[in-house]
């Protein structure tokens, strides 16, 4: 994801230089909401919290009776009932916390977000163009905090135990866009420390697009809890691709993609094994055709990266989703995202 900036209408590197670390402390924020969310999502603790008070539900409870009255909701919820019954008030805290922490941070981005904008706009640091394409990337996360709720209140649906694959899915990717489109920009306010000749444009598009469809497919995985199945690799189920009857087990069919662990984790594996390839594919191309140039080292750091976190795919679902690698896992797919954005924007730049 770039972001079009007209550097030549923007004011002098002093201002640029303040900008850019707002935006990367943001960008580093986002990183660490999106592994919370991960924490949170693996403790089962997403559903803890059962209102949506954007204000109000920064104060945690403070007394025995505002605990009391919390896990009260907590206790009227379907996951409580059908799957936490036996769960006592110090247990409620431990996932309580988690989920505060989490809307908490999210809480805190917005704010920093929102005074960084303000200080932008008023003090006139960036050209009106720039200044609205922030301005838009604010309502983006604006948006991935209402989109986040939306999922939350899908687990408390009755006859729901978690939220749903696809609104997960959508929270995460949403994550995805607004972290990258923030990665964009800050990247692009940095100066170039040489020029060097466009290569590889439609490639660097194409990459980060096969690693947003990932994040995506991940998604899918982490909200049906694909990963606690069919724990081997490279086999699946006994072999390399499942039988149709496994991978396409529900009707209609189109649901076996989000609620078929069997399909939803294969659909995972093989975007791996596709991303990877696409990525050793453009180093090997950018080597040959620009050696020594940065968008060839940018290309080999995205190979080896993608190389690590399928390796890491495959040690979590070996291990069946033990909770350090989950976490890694995920802060690592946003490593490679990071890195995807980085190269696709010094790429377009090499083309202006």
């Amino acid at each position: 994801m770039t972001i079009a900036l007209d550097q030549t209408a923007v004011p002098a590197a002093t201002n640029h230089a303040g900008i850019r670390r707002w935006l990367w402390a943001v960008a580093f924020l986002v990183f660490a909401m999106v592994v919370v969310g991960g924490a949170t999502r693996l403790t089962g603790s997403g559903l803890s919290i059962t209102e949506w008070r954007p204000v109000t539900g920064a104060i945690p409870p403070l007394s025995d009776a505002a605990w009391a009255l919390e896990f009260e909701k907590y206790r009227l919820s379907p996951q409580f009932q059908l799957l936490n019954a036996g769960m006592e008030l110090a247990d409620f805290k431990f996932i309580y916390w988690w989920e505060w922490s989490h809307r908490q941070l999210g809480r805190f981005i917005g704010l920093l977000y929102l005074a960084g904008f303000f200080v932008v706009l008023l003090r006139r640091l960036m050209p009106w163009r720039e200044t609205a394409i922030l301005f838009g990337m604010g309502l983006l996360l604006g948006l991935q905090g209402t989109i986040g709720w939306i999922m939350v209140a899908s687990g408390l649906e009755p006859g729901m135990i978690a939220v749903a694959p696809v609104k997960l899915t959508l929270h995460l990717t949403f994550a995805g866009f607004f972290f990258a489109s923030v990665v964009a920009f800050a990247t692009w306010l940095t100066p170039l420390r040489r020029s060097e000749p466009m290569r590889g444009r439609a490639a660097a598009w194409f990459l980060l697009l096969l690693l947003f469809v990932q994040i995506a497919l991940g998604g899918l995985v982490a909200g049906s809890k694909a990963g606690f199945t069919f724990n081997t690799w490279p086999l699946m189920d006994g072999a390399l691709v499942p039988s149709s009857s496994t991978l396409f087990a529900g009707t209609p069919v189109w649901e076996n993609f989000v609620d078929n662990v069997a399909l939803v984790q294969f659909n995972h594996r093989i975007g791996a094994y596709i991303l990877f390839a696409f990525a050793l594919w453009q180093l090997l191309a950018l080597r040959r055709a620009a050696p020594g140039s940065g968008a060839a080292k940018r290309a080999t750091a995205i190979a080896g990266l993608v190389l690590a976190q399928s390796a890491l795919g495959v040690v979590t679902l070996l291990l069946v989703v033990p909770l350090w690698a989950g976490l890694a896992h995920q802060a690592l797919g946003f490593t490679v995202l990071a890195m995807g954005v980085v190269h696709l924007t010094r790429t377009e730049q090499a083309g202006r």
